[in-house]
């Protein structure tokens, strides 16, 4: 179906030409996987969100009002995208000061997984590109996603699910949709991003699952070598929950039991979550 859409809360499809958005990247945005009309992982959402907003200068919408137009998009199941931008502006990089943000909140079909790629994992290959260290933007979900886009386009076979993405100095840092989980020696470790990198708010839950299971998940410096070497690899982001990898560039990975518990919390946590009145 074509997405449905609320631009400042009216229905449209267009915004201006000279939105900052569209003239600079000048925004920011959050996919939301979305069950009966309720975002889900709605909180660490919202606080992302937020985070984001505030990393660019921007002003976050309250989470009640954003929840209600999901609502309206979004009345059953549905990926909802939300796009923050600092709005309309002439020519130049200086930030007016009477920018007026543009809010889109549009809804798109749910995608179709095969749901066997949750319980015998994806292939992974390493991508040429290298990300830019940008300590200032490290963490943001930008409208600038130019690295993944070129990044995506490295490979076009199917059976490749995602690439590794590493900034200039080798060190490994996201796959070009999702955040990336290794275990190694019993120990649970993620890529730290204070340099480069988008931290999705399913890296956040994943990691306050890990805590409440007793498993503590600590952010490091991780080189593609140390990840060849682990017990398990997963990928993480709000569409896909917890896909566990079975290959990287042709190295070979069994789904292990770190990622089928997490998973496992991740469902029971969702389902909670559509209960709640």
């Amino acid at each position: 179906m074509p997405p449905v859409i609320l631009i400042n809360g009216e229905a449209a499809d267009s915004v201006p030409a000279l939105d900052r958005g569209l003239q600079f990247g000048d925004g920011v945005f959050r996919t939301i996987a979305v069950s009966a009309g309720r975002p889900l992982n709605w909180v660490n959402q919202h606080a992302r969100l937020a985070s984001d907003c505030n990393a660019l200068g921007l002003a976050c919408p309250e989470s009640e009002l954003l929840a209600a137009e999901i609502a309206t998009v979004a009345p059953n199941a549905a990926t909802v995208k939300i796009i923050l931008t600092r709005g309309p502006a002439g020519r130049g990089y200086g930030i007016p000061a009477e920018a007026r943000a543009t809010r889109m909140v549009a809804a798109f079909d749910a995608p179709e997984y095969d749901a066997k790629l949750a319980v015998e994992g994806v292939r992974v290959r390493l991508c040429t590109l290298r990300l830019a260290v940008q300590p200032r933007l490290a963490g943001v979900k930008s409208l600038n996603r130019l690295e993944n886009v070129l990044a995506r386009s490295e490979w076009r076979d199917r059976t490749i699910h995602e690439g590794l993405l590493c900034d200039g100095e080798g060190r490994a840092i996201e796959g070009t949709m999702s955040n990336i989980f290794v275990v190694h020696k019993g120990h649970l470790v993620t890529p730290r991003l204070d340099r480069c990198g988008v931290a999705g708010a399913q890296r956040d839950r994943v990691r306050q699952l890990a805590a409440s299971l007793d498993e503590e998940c600590e952010e490091v410096d991780l080189g593609i070598e140390e990840i060849m070497k682990a017990d398990e690899v997963f990928l993480t982001n709000s569409l896909i929950r917890l896909w566990p990898v079975r290959e990287i560039d042709g190295r070979a990975f069994k789904p292990g039991p770190v990622a089928r518990v997490i998973r496992e919390a991740i469902l029971a946590q969702e389902a909670r979550d559509v209960l709640v009145a």
